[in-house]
């Protein structure tokens, strides 16, 4: 197509003008190619051999397309510049700044296609830093730091022309069997949800698009096998699954939405029109774009099976609300423009994608009069100064030092006999798989782990030091043996015997197992790699159980990116710390908590179960989900969900109902609040042990009665709270009467009159401080709209 010059003046350009009247002025001019080419997406560099970081991606990839013929007319987006191989940052900086100028030049009006990349536990790019996985997020308890965590992320992408994030993902954990356990923050939606948001709003700060993943229900499949249908009810998915998609979109503004691959009762979400547009749009009223996972529109021919051609498939997603084909182009090309030349697909849905791509496109300031794709390429007419190799620096000093508080924040002290913190033994045991190799701090989405794996001949990055070293650092005084013992996954069991030794000879021992995070079988925690049972991989159990025959008192350290069943150690071991994946600085951040430098302070995102089979059981169950005397089987946990110890004691006390006073132990008499009216809660927090610590204050909702079977608890607000020896702090909750809505026998989510129980406590298990409420008045039916978070105020 020739080039027609692009005027300066054309109202498209107007940024005085509302963007919806600018994309209305472009739209007009554009053929039904060069709308249809905003749907499309070009993933340069792509590996066609099946060795790549998509599933089927050796079924769907095929050798690039001319370059020049696959951006005549334009380009949606540029999928993934900097994460599909190890490029140096300044020189992918540059070739981005030179793909989009080719990419003007193509198109009649000059727009820039909108690059995308994941970044899930930080920029999945060679050198950047690399944060704890979203599941240690969770663990936090702390949205204000995951916030501050996603705004480094969102600059990092915004400053080498990245306008797009594929994070965060908001699936609630319903089953840790499943390999992405370590991608989601948790099993409770309110947790969930709110750290979700958190990380929305920090990368939207940057003017980077958020991207929901995955809507919905991909994290409920039958057996927790990844991509495996889902059984899920009405009820489940808007209680459980939908809250945090709800909170992200209403609360946290997110601008992109990514479908889920499952399929919910045989239809696939990719195709599910009540989904996409009845739910999102009409209802919570999304305005944002709507992305395909990976291939998705393509699996509704290949894998779903419920089209018969890419042409089908593009017209059931294309009507169902999904905007943009990724990660290239299949379905919504030439096979797409046919469907609308024949009169089987109208071409108003054409301009409605189109229409909401460069909405987007005019949101981040694609559009307008001057734009320039940064950093210049030296030599171009237009190039200022560009970073030449190695001047971009995407793990900088503040990014690590994040990096390092959030992992410290996010190890949860599980048990402890007094063994912890370390007193400097002169003679230290490190054993285990996980103790030496720096892959075990880092999750499936981390660059090494996801694109470096390919690439073993390049360095990761990154320094990712081990507990190994870190504890060497640590504890200088110490003698430090060191004996992996086994593999992570392995069979072999001849190493044990020299880490039993180890053992033996030392004081202390600390033994690091827990998992290897890779895709599609490649480890045993990430995408495609779920498991039958929750016992810990290979022969390590063995291993455990061996070092915990010494004698010698053995702390267990686990990196994982899943709970493992823990019981058959049930007073068996001295400490247990669990890390979940927690990224670059793992590994100085576990070695502090070890030596006492550190107070931990994590809490458990998901329950740890007692014994293998005794998942998939989160705590968000109905009475007869739990222990019963119908059952033999016992699916109590270990340790419950927001557990976790310090190294310090705390005593709460004070409880009290909007200012008042409450009897010690006693609950007091029922106080009553409109179903449409508020009630605050709180207690007082005081550290009486000899070391500085952070509590986390957790408030549990109970409904006794209700029109179906509810949760026994759910978790509807929490606090930090940090105290030095000897001080104390007030914590108060303001929850309104939308904290008890629930959906019910009718499909209308409803608050209702009725008795309620309020609980402060320090995990879901925990009896804590009760209060009584009574909603009265009439039954009201809420939406999106209603209160969907208490506020946590701390005193001074």
């Amino acid at each position: 197509m020739t080039r027609v010059p692009d005027p300066a003046d054309a109202p498209w350009r107007d940024t005085s003008l509302p963007a919806a009247e600018r994309v209305d002025h472009l739209l007009g001019r554009m053929t039904l190619e060069e709308k249809a080419a905003q749907l499309s997406a070009l993933w340069v560099g792509a590996d066609a051999s099946g060795e790549g970081v998509a599933p089927h991606q050796h079924d769907l990839s095929e050798e690039p397309p001319d370059w020049d013929q696959a951006i005549a007319g334009g380009l949606g987006q540029l999928t993934r510049p900097f994460g599909t191989a190890p490029v140096d940052p300044a020189m992918g900086a540059r070739a981005l700044a030179r793909s989009q100028r080719q990419v003007m030049a193509a198109n009649r009006f000059a727009i820039p296609a909108q690059a995308h990349e994941e970044c899930l536990a930080g920029f999945t790019a060679w050198r950047a830093t690399v944060y704890p996985t979203p599941l240690a997020w969770g663990a936090t308890f702390d949205p204000g730091l995951v916030e501050r965590m996603a705004a480094q992320i969102g600059a990092s992408l915004r400053h080498v022309g990245v306008h797009q994030g594929l994070a965060p993902v908001l699936d609630v954990t319903r089953d840790p069997r499943w390999g992405r356990t370590e991608e989601t923050i948790g099993e409770d939606p309110y947790l969930v949800g709110t750290i979700g948001t958190a990380y929305v709003r920090g990368l939207q700060s940057a003017r980077v698009a958020a991207t929901l993943k995955h809507f919905v229900g991909y994290s409920a499949s039958r057996a927790a096998r990844n991509l495996a249908p889902v059984s899920a009810g009405a009820r489940e998915i808007a209680d459980v699954l939908l809250p945090p998609f709800e909170m992200a979109v209403h609360t946290g503004g997110a601008r992109s939405v990514m479908h889920s691959y499952a399929d919910i009762d045989g239809v696939p979400a990719a195709a599910d029109r009540g989904l996409l547009t009845a739910v999102l749009r009409d209802t919570w009223g999304f305005t944002g774009t709507v992305v395909a996972d990976y291939f998705g529109i393509s699996f509704l021919e290949t894998l779903h099976r419920i089209a018969a051609s890419p042409g089908q498939a593009a017209a059931l997603a294309l009507e169902a609300g999904v905007d943009v084909e990724l990660p290239s182009v299949r379905c919504y090309g030439a096979p797409l423009t046919e469907a609308v030349r024949s009169g089987e697909l109208p071409e108003a849905l054409v301009d409605r994608a189109a229409r909401r791509v460069l909405l987007q496109k005019c949101e981040l300031g694609l559009l307008d009069p001057g734009w320039e794709p940064v950093p210049a390429a030296p030599g171009d007419d237009r190039a200022g100064d560009a970073p030449a190799p190695g001047e971009v620096d995407l793990d900088p000093a503040a990014h690590r030092d994040l990096a390092r508080t959030l992992a410290e924040r996010s190890v949860v002290l599980l048990a402890n006999d007094g063994t912890l913190p370390l007193a400097g033994p002169p003679r230290l045991a490190v054993v285990g798989p996980n103790a030496g190799t720096p892959h075990a701090m880092l999750g499936c989405y981390s660059f090494p782990g996801h694109v470096g794996a390919h690439h073993p001949g390049v360095p990761m990055g990154v320094a990712v030091p081990t507990v190994l070293e870190a504890l060497r650092a640590e504890l200088p005084g110490s003698a430090i043996t060191h004996a992996p013992g086994c593999t992570v996954a392995g069979d072999d069991t001849s190493g044990i015997a020299a880490a039993v030794a180890a053992a033996r000879g030392a004081d202390v021992c600390v033994a690091v197992l827990g998992d290897t995070a890779g895709l599609f079988g490649r480890g045993t925690s990430g995408e495609g790699s779920d498991v039958a049972d929750l016992r810990l991989p290979g022969v390590q159990h063995d291993l455990l159980d061996a070092l915990a025959a010494t004698g010698t008192p053995v702390v267990l350290v686990l990196l994982a990116g899943r709970p493992y069943a823990l019981g058959a150690f049930e007073g068996r071991l001295a400490a247990v710390l669990q890390a979940f994946f927690p990224g670059e600085e793992g590994g100085p951040a576990v070695a502090g908590i070890l030596s006492g430098r550190v107070s931990p302070s994590g809490r458990l995102p998901v329950s740890v179960p007692r014994t293998p089979g005794g998942q998939p059981a989160t705590y968000l169950g109905a009475p007869l989900a739990h222990r019963s005397d119908v059952s033999s089987a016992d699916p109590t946990p270990l340790y419950p969900f927001g557990h976790g110890l310090a190294y310090t004691r705390f005593t709460w006390s004070h409880p009290r109902v909007d200012g008042a006073p409450l009897l010690a132990g006693h609950p007091g008499p029922h106080r009553e609040v409109p179903t449409d009216g508020h009630v605050t809660v709180g207690c007082t927090v005081r550290n009486d042990g000899p070391r500085p610590g952070t509590e986390t204050v957790q408030l549990y909702l109970e409904d006794p009665v209700a029109r179906v079977a509810r949760p026994v608890r759910r978790l509807i607000g929490y606090a930090r709270v940090d105290l030095d020896p000897g001080s104390e702090r007030r914590v108060d909750f303001a929850v309104h009467a939308d904290l008890a809505a629930y959906t019910g026998p009718d499909g209308r989510r409803i608050v209702e009159p009725g008795d309620l129980g309020l609980h402060l406590a320090a995990s879901s298990a925990d009896p804590g401080l009760s209060v009584r409420i009574r909603l009265v008045g009439a039954v009201r039916t809420v939406d999106h709209t209603r209160h969907m978070t208490t506020e946590a105020a701390v005193s001074p």
